[in-house]
């Protein structure tokens, strides 16, 4: 067989690919449409360096198609006027354990995300609100110092709530939360009788959104790895096969779809 003949037969399989997916697309679209959608989706972005690997690139260039595909995503999201996302950017195991030169890569690729979110138009004209919690203190401070500066532009933007956890483990984020309640029953701000789940809830560093509805992982893992740890006590778990980087629009429709299709009785 020619070549000629060959890349001609290439191009008819990919347009009938294409064909079939935007009919399939369609019609997830309307089984999806009119909701309804969860107010805030927590999302764990993981298996960059697997599909590296399975595509004989460097490990570390994965994490580079994933920051692109994220977004992507969250253009999906926001259209769909789901109000609040929190990205999974790095645990805090990733700064403590990752080898230092996958480390520094990584710190870069949010130094290039924090810069780009300052500029992005698409943050302004959806007044979306941007906030970067975690162990910052693990952080590198110019990336410190970019996170509070998109915090303080996007602070009065109440549309969406673009939430990014940074060297971020649930669990510490509960210990933080106990320490600052002692610390503030120790200087008469609080009585222990007044500690309920709302109170307990405004330490923690979403302690202005809405507990997640949904919470996406990708790559086939079923677990959480120390995400949220106290938010998603009711929160509806979605697992998906695709590695990240080749997460598509309809892997995330068939989420919202899986979500509108459960009953949610929050332990009722």
């Amino acid at each position: 067989m020619s070549k000629t003949v060959a890349k001609k037969g290439f191009n008819i399989t990919s347009k009938i690919q294409s064909i079939i997916y935007k009919i399939y697309e369609k019609r997830l679209w309307n089984q999806i449409k009119n909701g309804p959608f969860p107010r805030h989706i927590g999302i764990i972005p993981d298996g960059n360096r697997r599909w590296a690997r399975r595509l004989g690139f460097d490990p570390k260039n994965g994490h580079y198609y994933g920051y692109e595909r994220l977004k992507e995503v969250l253009k999906w999201i926001w259209d769909l006027k789901i109000k609040y996302v929190t990205i999974y950017a790095m645990s805090s195991e990733n700064c403590l354990y990752r080898p230092e030169d996958e480390r520094e890569h990584l710190f870069e690729i949010i130094r290039k995300g924090l810069r780009e979110l300052m500029e992005m138009r698409e943050i302004y004209e959806r007044k979306v609100r941007v906030r970067v919690f975690g162990r910052l203190d693990l952080v590198p401070p110019d990336i410190v110092e970019l996170a509070r500066m998109v915090e303080e532009k996007t602070k009065n933007n109440d549309e969406y709530h673009l939430n990014i956890a940074l060297c971020y483990g649930g669990r510490q984020e509960i210990l933080n939360a106990v320490k600052n309640i002692v610390k503030d029953i120790a200087d008469g701000k609080l009585k222990t009788n007044e500690i309920n789940e709302e109170i307990f809830s405004k330490y923690l560093y979403t302690y202005d959104c809405p507990d997640p509805d949904l919470i996406i992982r990708t790559s086939g893992e079923v677990r959480i790895s120390n995400f949220l740890l106290w938010q998603s006590a009711y929160s509806e778990l979605y697992f998906c096969e695709a590695y990240w980087p080749e997460f598509r629009k309809i892997d995330f429709w068939r989420a919202i779809r899986s979500y509108q299709k459960r009953e949610r009785r929050f332990g009722r």
